[in-house]
This record gives C-alpha cells, sequence and structure tokens, in this order.
C-alpha cells in the first residue's frame, strides 16, 4: 500500500476536521483522484460553490489541501497536500487531553457524515440491498478476540479502507462510503456485587 498523503495528529487540527463539511470536502477531493475543481467539489457535495470557499480556506491554512496554479481564466482548482490521492489519515495520543477533547468533535463529525451518507442512501430508489453487491450496510458487532484476531481485524480493515480510496474509473463507477469506529472496552472480570464462590 502507497505511503498515505497526510499523516498528522496536532490537536488544533483534529478539531478543524471536527467540522463534517471540512471531512467531506477531504473525502470528496481523495475520490475525485486527489485534486478537482470547486465546481466539481459542490457538486459532488450537492452545496453551492460560494459555501465551500470559507472551508476550502480554512483547509488551505491547516496545509490539508492546497490551490492548484492554472492560467488565468480557469476555474479554481485544489488538490490534496501531498503526492498521491489516498485519504486523509491522523496519529494521535489518546492519553494527551488536548487530543481526546478533539478526537470527540472529530467522531462526532465523522459520525455526523456517516449518518447522512445512510439517510440518502435510503432514499435512493436503485441502492442494492441484496447479496453479493450490497450498498447499504448498517451493523455493530462487539465480541472477544485474541491478539492475533485484532491484528487480523486490522489488515481487513486497512484493505477496506484501500478499496475504499480508488478513484473512478469505466469498471469503477459507484460511489460508496464507509465509516467505521474500532474501540477497546474495559471487561469486568465478574458482576458488580457479586461474591468470589
Amino acid at each position: 500500500m502507497d505511503e498515505l498523503s497526510i499523516w498528522r495528529g496536532e490537536a488544533d487540527l483534529i478539531t478543524l476536521l471536527a467540522s463534517p463539511i471540512r471531512q467531506e470536502i477531504v473525502d470528496t477531493l481523495a475520490s475525485l483522484g486527489g485534486h478537482a475543481s470547486v465546481a466539481d467539489i459542490a457538486l459532488q457535495l450537492g452545496r453551492h460553490a460560494d459555501g465551500l470557499y470559507y472551508h476550502l480556506n480554512i483547509l488551505c491554512k491547516a496545509k490539508l489541501i492546497a490551490e492548484m496554479d492554472l492560467p488565468v481564466g480557469d476555474e479554481r482548482h485544489y488538490r490534496l497536500a501531498g503526492d498521491t490521492s489516498h485519504p486523509l489519515r491522523l496519529a494521535y495520543r489518546v492519553p494527551d487531553k488536548s487530543h481526546v477533547t478533539a478526537l470527540r468533535k472529530f467522531a462526532r463529525g465523522l459520525l455526523q457524515v456517516a449518518e447522512k451518507d445512510f439517510f440518502d442512501a435510503l432514499e435512493m430508489p436503485s441502492v442494492s440491498l441484496e447479496a453479493p453487491a450490497r450498498q447499504l450496510w448498517a451493523a455493530r458487532s462487539k465480541g472477544w478476540l485474541s491478539h492475533n484476531e485484532i491484528e487480523e481485524v486490522n489488515v481487513l480493515l486497512e484493505r477496506l479502507c484501500e478499496l475504499m480510496s480508488q478513484t473512478r474509473t469505466d469498471e469503477r463507477n459507484q460511489l460508496l462510503s464507509c465509516t467505521f469506529l474500532l474501540a477497546p472496552h474495559v471487561a469486568l472480570s465478574k458482576r458488580r456485587g457479586e461474591n468470589d464462590a
């Protein structure tokens, strides 16, 4: 797998990406091959281009995206920072209090975007709900895993990210989004109030 374009974890950067619209802009640029005109971004998001410039400027100042140098007269184009079209990834330190607060905001924004995508898809008459080409899923699982199985889950999630980060081709012509959160739980060895036998 190629090196991902961005791997940063400053708390203020994570907070900046708590905005669902900024997450969508970054995702859209990645899905369009790493660069696109403002008009194309707006079209994909179903928004007016004028409403995106504020967020595009903030993302530029944070050096997550950059405006492309094009001949005078061409519409404005932006690209992801870095050399690839892979999606943004954040490195973070959970024990760092500023990161915990920022990550809560980021995860909330992530889930808002996922909820919007899912609800929009519910209104699509052509969405496929049948295996093996099912397009709409909602699931939650909780279970016990070994160390090796946790490693396997990470490999599968990496592969999922890789698949979901591909750009459009003649054959690859269906746009889907996928959001996931993986989290450990503190498991109690026995129920509260239960005495030792």
